[in-house]
């Protein structure tokens, strides 16, 4: 198990929640949360306990009603939940957009003063109704992502207040292998740089090295923390776009023809020597899909790197932003739940802890982990639950 010093252990009440009921045997959800359409007959329906407490031992506990419940399919029928997600996503779908029509609907009534006041009661219920989809939909993200995480067989790290003893951090095992293996070698290499950069990490150092001892602040780990969460959601989006570009040259090359540059201008960027991961400056001119190809046998080895190198600010942005407002705010809620105080859920910027470069080294993987994962997420509920634009 992968945890700090110390594990609470949480017993959570086992839900039965089998992949499918027959008619007499279902039980219904309306009770739990209002829905606007009836379900199907082979949904996956329970009634989960209010009082029930999740043992994942996370840093950020689901609240909603969907997130206990997915909670508890997640821990007891495990089999069943990407079923239980899809259909869950879809469930809140229907219940925004019912409450957006009723609201929508209601702006076609007679004007008068009850009809104004009839207009305003539905756009109430369809902001609180949006609200509360908004969080359970960025719960179940963060449902998925542990779920990534468990693949792999990693568990994320605790809140931090339950892993410091006498002002001293230490993450034990470290599971740097696991959180390395998920990445391609080109994607590995620009994240030793990123440990470089951030922790001054040397990538040949030695077991004393590795667990010599030094001082931070909470606030700045939890800053690092975050930022690397960026970097990994940035590595994903960056290294999923050279694939396609990629993919085009070679399906281009087979052909014995080349795009016009003109059709790629906007797609095949560069410009980004003095802004990005460049050692060295220097200007860049303008790549053709058809130039490139005559130097991709010289920059087989860190095509990616190079490739990122070539980003202008703009294609930078692009890829460095996370794409919806749910991703934003989980990002914010999980670094504090991680690094704030238990009780107040600030960060707490004034306290230094001691610790190893081993243990931030860890935690920097988790949390690039985190963002590679936070990129197949949203994608993903995109596709069935469409997600406010950021």
């Amino acid at each position: 198990m992968d945890y700090c010093l110390s594990r609470a252990t949480i017993l959570f009440p086992r839900l039965q929640v089998p992949c499918s009921y027959h008619a007499h045997d279902r039980l219904t959800r309306s009770s739990c949360y209002g829905s606007s359409k009836s379900r199907s007959p082979s949904s996956l329906v329970v009634v989960a306990s209010a009082e029930a407490v999740s043992s994942l031992n996370t840093p950020l506990v689901p609240g909603s009603l969907p997130g206990k419940f997915l909670s508890g399919v997640l821990q007891n029928q495990r089999q069943c939940f990407h079923v239980a997600v899809a259909e869950q996503l879809r469930d809140l779908a229907d219940d925004r957009d019912a409450a957006r029509a009723r609201r929508n609907l209601s702006y076609g009534s007679a004007s008068s003063s009850e009809s104004c006041l009839h207009r305003l009661l539905h756009r109430r219920i369809a902001e609180l109704k949006e609200h509360d989809c908004q969080i359970a939909v960025e719960e179940i993200m963060y449902l998925l992502i542990f779920y990534k995480f468990s693949e792999i067989r990693v568990h994320l790290v605790p809140r931090l207040s339950r892993c410091v003893y006498n002002g001293r951090l230490e993450i034990w095992p470290s599971t740097d292998w696991a959180l390395e293996c998920i990445h391609s070698f080109e994607v590995l290499e620009m994240i030793k740089e990123h440990l470089t950069t951030v922790l001054g990490w040397k990538p040949n150092s030695n077991v004393t090295e590795n667990w010599a001892t030094t001082q931070i602040r909470q606030f700045q780990l939890g800053q690092i923390y975050a930022a690397s969460i960026l970097f990994g959601y940035f590595l994903k989006s960056a290294s999923m776009r050279h694939h396609l570009e990629m993919s085009l040259l070679h399906t281009n090359h087979d052909h014995d023809h080349d795009l016009p540059s003109s059709n790629v201008s906007g797609f095949w960027s560069y410009g980004l020597k003095d802004l990005f991961l460049a050692p060295n400056g220097g200007s860049s001119q303008p790549t053709s899909l058809g130039q490139a190809s005559t130097r991709q046998e010289k920059t087989e080895e860190k095509k990616l790197k190079c490739y990122v190198m070539g980003f202008d600010p703009e294609t930078l942005q692009r890829c460095a932003k996370l794409k919806s407002k749910e991703a934003v705010n989980l990002v914010e809620k999980h670094s504090c739940a991680l690094f704030g105080n238990e009780k107040t859920g600030l960060l707490e910027t004034d306290d230094v802890i001691l610790t190893s470069f081993s243990s931030m080294k860890r935690l920097v993987l988790e949390a690039v982990a985190f963002g590679s994962f936070l990129w197949d997420t949203e994608l993903f509920v995109d596709s069935v639950y469409k997600l406010k634009e950021n």
